[in-house]
Parts: C-alpha cells; sequence; structure tokens
C-alpha cells in the first residue's frame, strides 16, 4: 500500500493530502501496531472537544499518545483490541460499529470504522479510524422500526393516525403533520389528523392548502414536493394499496438542509407512507369484522329470545280471545281484554322480526339494477304516498347501473326506510329520491323527507338494536337494513339537520367490486 505524508516538511505548506483530510467531516486518524496515534485530522480536536463525554476524550497534542489512553470508557477500549485482532486476518476489510454520544441538546450517533495499513508484502503496519455522524440516517432508520413496531398493534384507526404522526415527527423536526384519507363512496378527501399548524387557520383552510398536493400525489402515485432544503418544505406522499387510493401524508418542516438529507427524508416518508397504508386496511378490516361478529351475537340471542316468547304469546292471545268471548257483556272487562290482545300483537311484530334478524335467510346475490326495486315499490306503495299527500321529485343516474343484488332482501330495506319517511314527512310535502353513479362505479341513492330533525342525542343510536322512538316501534327494523346493507358490501347512513330535514343514504359497491 503506497504511504501518504499526512505531515509537513519545515518551511513548506501542507501537502494536499493532509489538506484533504483536514477537510473531511470526519474524524480520520492512524496508529502503530502498539496503538500509539500516529497521525490525525483537524476533524478530531473540534470532535474531542464537543463530545468530551463520548469515546474520543479531549488530547491537547494526541500524536504519541496511546489510542487506549484516549478512549473514554474500558468497553471501547476492549472493543478495539478485538477489532485488531481481527483485522489481522486478510479476509477482514474493515470492523465497524455504532455507538451513543449525548450532550445536553441532543443524542447523536456515530460510526467507528477501523482498517488495517498494509504494506506491499502484506504485512500490518498500523491501523486506520475512521468516526462519522450517523445521527439523521440513524433516527430515520429508527423510525422506520419504531413506526413498524407501533403500527403492528394498532388496530383502532384513530390510533393509526396518533402513532404515524407521532413517528413522522420523531423523525423529523416538523411545523406541521397532516393525514387526509379518501372516501370510500365519495372519493373525496378529508383530514382525518392533523398536528401544529398553529397559525395555519382552521381544517378547512388546510384541506384547500394542501387539496391540489395531495390530488396531484395520488393521481400520479409519486411524492410532491414545494419548496427547497434549507428553506421551508412541504412534502406529500399519497397512501395507496392494492385495493386503490386511501389517501395522503403531508409534512411540512425548515430542518433539511441539504439534498442528501431531503432525499433519506423522502425514502423514509415513502416506506411509512406504505405502513401506514396498510395498518388502515387492517383497522377497517378489524372494524368491518368486529361489527360483523357483533351483529351476529346479536342476532343468536334475539333468535333465542323470540323462540321462548312465541309459545307464551300464543297462550296469552288464545286466552284473551276466550275471555273476550265470554265478557262481551261487560264493557271494561272487553275493553282490557282488547288492550291485552292489541299489545300480544304487537309483541308478536317484534317477535317475527327477531326471528328475521337472528335467523336471516342466506344472500342470494345476482346482478340486476337497484333503480329498478325503486320503481317496483313506488308503484305498489302509491296509495300510501296519496294518503299522506306526498309528492315525490326523483332524480334518476345519468346512465344505468349493475350491482350484485338480493332482490327480496333489498325490497325489505327499501320499503323500511320508505315507510319511515312517509312517517315523519309532513303531510303535503315533497321526498326526494337522488340517485346517482359513484366515482368507484358503485351506486348510491338518498332519500330525504322535510320532516323534524332527528335530535342529535338520538341520531348516534338509530341503527341500534331496541331502540325506536316511535310509537310502536320494534327498534328492529333499521338494525335489519344495516345487516342486509352489510351483507351486500354495502352502507346505510342517515342524517339530519333543521334545515335539510332527514335522509338516508344507501351505496352499493359495483359488480366487480363484490
Amino acid at each position: 500500500m503506497t504511504s501518504i505524508d499526512l505531515g509537513p516538511r519545515a518551511g513548506e505548506a501542507p501537502a494536499l493530502a493532509r489538506r484533504v483530510l483536514d477537510a473531511l467531516p470526519l474524524t480520520i486518524y492512524s496508529v502503530d501496531l502498539e496503538g500509539r496515534i500516529t497521525a490525525a485530522n483537524r476533524t478530531w480536536s473540534r470532535f474531542a472537544e464537543q463530545n468530551g463525554a463520548c469515546e474520543l476524550a479531549p488530547e491537547p497534542d494526541i500524536i504519541g499518545s496511546s489510542i487506549f489512553d484516549a478512549i473514554a470508557d474500558d468497553p471501547s477500549r476492549e472493543q478495539i483490541r478485538r477489532a485488531m485482532e481481527l483485522l489481522q486476518d486478510p479476509g477482514v476489510p474493515a470492523v465497524n460499529w455504532e455507538f451513543p454520544c449525548s450532550s445536553p441538546e441532543e443524542e447523536r450517533i456515530f460510526l467507528m470504522n477501523i482498517s488495517a495499513l498494509r504494506t506491499s508484502a502484506g504485512d500490518i503496519d498500523g491501523y486506520v479510524f475512521s468516526t462519522v455522524d450517523i445521527s439523521a440516517s440513524h433516527r430515520s432508520r429508527e423510525a422506520l422500526i419504531e413506526t413498524g413496531i407501533a403500527l403492528s398493534h394498532a388496530i383502532d384507526v384513530a390510533r393509526v393516525y396518533e402513532e404515524v404522526s407521532r413517528q413522522v415527527r420523531r423523525a423529523f423536526p416538523s411545523e406541521g403533520v397532516v393525514i387526509a384519507v379518501a372516501d370510500d363512496e365519495t372519493a373525496e378527501i378529508r383530514i382525518v389528523h392533523r398536528w401544529g399548524f398553529t397559525g395555519g387557520g382552521t381544517a378547512d383552510a388546510l384541506q384547500a392548502r394542501f387539496l391540489p398536493q395531495w390530488l396531484e400525489a395520488l393521481a400520479d402515485g409519486q411524492l410532491v414536493r414545494r419548496g427547497e432544503p434549507g428553506a421551508t418544505l412541504e412534502i406529500t406522499v399519497p397512501l395507496t394499496s392494492a385495493e386503490g387510493v386511501l389517501g395522503a401524508i403531508t409534512l411540512t418542516t425548515d430542518s433539511i438542509r441539504s439534498s442528501n438529507a431531503l432525499e433519506e427524508a423522502e425514502r423514509v416518508l415513502l416506506v411509512i407512507a406504505a405502513q401506514t397504508a396498510v395498518a388502515i386496511e387492517r383497522a377497517w378490516l378489524v372494524r368491518r369484522v368486529e361489527h360483523k361478529r357483533r351483529l351476529e351475537a346479536i342476532g343468536e340471542v334475539a333468535a333465542g329470545v323470540a323462540h321462548e316468547l312465541r309459545n307464551p304469546l300464543f297462550g296469552i292471545s288464545s286466552a284473551a280471545q276466550l275471555l273476550r268471548f265470554r265478557a262481551r257483556e261487560d264493557p271494561v272487562v272487553e275493553k282490557n281484554v282488547v288492550r291485552i290482545m292489541r299489545e300480544v300483537e304487537r309483541l308478536n311484530r317484534m317477535v317475527t322480526s327477531l326471528l328475521d334478524f337472528g335467523r336471516p335467510a342466506a344472500v342470494h346475490l345476482t346482478p340486476g339494477d337497484p333503480e329498478l326495486l325503486w320503481d317496483e315499490l313506488f308503484e305498489l306503495e302509491r296509495e300510501r304516498l296519496a294518503q299522506h299527500r306526498l309528492v315525490l321529485r326523483r332524480v334518476r343516474p345519468t346512465h344505468g347501473v349493475r350491482c350484485l343484488l338480493d332482490i327480496e332482501q333489498l325490497k325489505q330495506v327499501y320499503l323500511n326506510i320508505l315507510v319511515n319517511a312517509v312517517d315523519a314527512a309532513p303531510e303535503g310535502s315533497e321526498l326526494t329520491l337522488v340517485s346517482s353513479i359513484l366515482p368507484n362505479g358503485g351506486w348510491r341513492c338518498k332519500l330525504t323527507n322535510g320532516g323534524p330533525a332527528i335530535p342529535p342525542e338520538v341520531l348516534p343510536h338509530v341503527f341500534e338494536f331496541f331502540y325506536s322512538t316511535k310509537p310502536g316501534g320494534t327498534g328492529i327494523g333499521l338494525a335489519l337494513c344495516q345487516r342486509i346493507m352489510d351483507e351486500h358490501g354495502g352502507s346505510i347512513t342517515i342524517d339530519s339537520t333543521p334545515e335539510a330535514g332527514t335522509s338516508v343514504t344507501l351505496s352499493l359497491p359495483p359488480t366487480a367490486a363484490t
């Protein structure tokens, strides 16, 4: 190996090799076989002064001193001795390891690398040490590991958003982090989590500010960057999966100072985005499975209760009819018997609903047009609409749609929500049914009545079992509708405001998605 003169001759300027080594941002020094330091670049002094508590202790004149005296702790000295032994093997080109270096301001990570100086004959006559600050890349690596671990345990989607935001901020000092997710039905992208932006205004303002970047990132499936290193950067990474578009993450930061640091940050953010997409899908799947299991458990209980109630109700009904026949001349008794029979009839309806919910018929899906089912139902229920003097306004999709349907079960859903809408609508008012094709090829309809709004405290409970504010209602109808829509791979939602009335929205996926 050709030797390099690291020291200047008397009266001469420093050699080029020395000037080059002194300019490097990492410490480089050499030792002889006994471990005495034979040369060092100027970065040693700066490093030792700044990091006296770390492995390399400060030394005013290190040339000729032992490397083992310059090392601050026994484990590191032993590690160096072990490295020198390993380098005796020509098959070991270098030995390296990482070590932490803490200061009151921050914790930094350095990489120690040791290689052997060999003569032209292949004999070792010394060693070269180098130490470089790898704190940034170490933080990035740790962030990816921590993100993976944290998201592997997160099964709640809100927890996923919190963890992702925290890990992004851990990897990159940030002024703000925004996570936006696309709605399954409308594909509209909305903010689901934000951190920072204390002076950035409302969520709507941030929505308007970042929406163009989200759309660009999702359209191309590529990272989008606004700004340059050394100034404020806005970096947006798309959240996509095998199923399609999920959303985007946007980070704003002014801590990235170089193009290399920017490339590292972008690589890390892309990996975090991929981990996030998987975690979001898993959380959604867990939520759907939990909901399905809950409905199945409720159904089993409902079927059991209905079975136990049916025989006693039949006995009460028979006894009441017999009593009514024998007590025709006593108006008081007859009145109470009629009341008993009316309540028995109501309980019988509930038992039937319980059995329908608890032991549903198997769903048989076939391609069909959900609009045609509405046409049939409105024809059958024309008299009901006329009795309330209701006017039906219909807005159809721009073109036909095909979805997988169980016609009889879907008719049951339609009838339930139509009856509820008719009962709630003021006499002589208007019912509106607006249908449309979704961006994903699915179908959606919204049935709206102008009746009194559902109270805000009631609205979250409308799909709960046995919850009803309707006189004589069983509290099973909407729960059954929700179950049927779930089995179709669709959804049912209710919105209600004093200004717009109450709307029930049904959605079905496209044929290919089911």
